[in-house]
């Protein structure tokens, strides 16, 4: 017995330095990817945090010291000059009226869309639907001009209403590819028992199919109103009244007003990033949730 159990530590001696081998290896591994995380994670947090040292700082401590130094001085005045001589309220009351109504009509008539192409057997369904993804595959900067052409004929240039429309038509195409995905997943025994229940196409796609696709609706949510919000190309090729400018674009007609004051225009900057951000720190569950799901399925 004791021959048997010397042989058998000694058989177990030479698996030990592998062990640790693979130990060292998945500890260097382990630390050379934090380490590279936090690497990139401030390099992309860098510019954010320059802007937002440069908003708390004087015109004079900027002028004496350069923008990339250190501060020396300690304000909020900027950011009482930014909302009161930039208009930064209205503008962000406008930014409101177009972001809200676009996602919900966005967001809305994609899911109708999806829950047709999805569920029903239309003629050219994959046409259709490969049209209408087509067409978020041209450039935006081709159709500037002729849309705003058209919103001049139509004559509603200078108009919310206008923003509005051109940002539900260039978003249904790409929420629509994605939904139909999802609704794709749901089983089709769910809408064979509704309807043998009696219920209505409208009642079972608000009912059955929507409540199901949450995840999906939640994180297109987020990514359309960070979208649209922060949208600037399409507001100034649809706008030109200094009143109804949302809130990028009012961020850089303050470039014009304070081209030499950094502080304030970084103080604005900070200020219509903020509801983007509550947006997503709101949402972030539901939207690191529904990119989850979409990568599973």
């Amino acid at each position: 017995m004791t021959t048997t159990a010397s042989r058998t530590r000694t058989a177990a001696l030479p698996a030990r330095p592998a062990v640790r081998r693979r130990s060292s290896r998945r500890t260097a591994a382990t630390v050379g990817f934090h380490t590279s995380g936090i690497l990139i994670s401030l390099a992309w947090f860098a510019p954010i945090l320059v802007v937002l040292i440069t908003s708390f700082r004087t015109f004079d401590d900027i002028s004496a010291n350069g923008i990339a130094s250190l501060p020396h001085t300690f304000t909020l005045s900027t950011y009482v000059q930014a909302w009161n001589q930039g208009g930064l309220f209205q503008a962000l009351v406008n930014s409101m009226i177009v972001t809200i109504p676009t996602v919900v009509l966005t967001l809305l008539l994609s899911a109708a869309a999806a829950f047709g192409l999805s569920r029903f057997r239309i003629p050219f369904r994959r046409t259709i639907l490969l049209l209408m993804l087509a067409g978020n595959l041209l450039p935006v900067q081709m159709l500037l001009i002729p849309v705003a052409r058209i919103t001049q004929q139509l004559n509603v240039y200078d108009t919310l209403g206008a923003l509005i429309a051109v940002q539900v038509a260039f978003g249904i195409g790409f929420y629509t590819f994605v939904l139909y995905g999802f609704m794709r997943t749901i089983p089709n025994e769910l809408q064979e028992a509704a309807t043998l229940d009696g219920a209505s196409t409208v009642r079972i796609f608000l009912q059955v199919i929507l409540p199901l696709t949450r995840p999906a609706l939640a994180a297109l949510g987020a990514l359309s109103f960070t979208w649209v919000f922060n949208d600037l190309l399409w507001s100034i090729t649809l706008l030109q009244t200094s009143e109804k400018l949302p809130i990028t674009a009012a961020v850089l007609s303050l470039q014009g007003q304070y081209v030499s004051s950094w502080s304030v225009i970084a103080a604005a900057t900070v200020v219509a990033a903020v509801p983007s951000t509550i947006v997503f720190l709101l949402f972030q569950r539901s939207f690191i949730g529904g990119l989850a799901l979409g990568s599973v399925k």
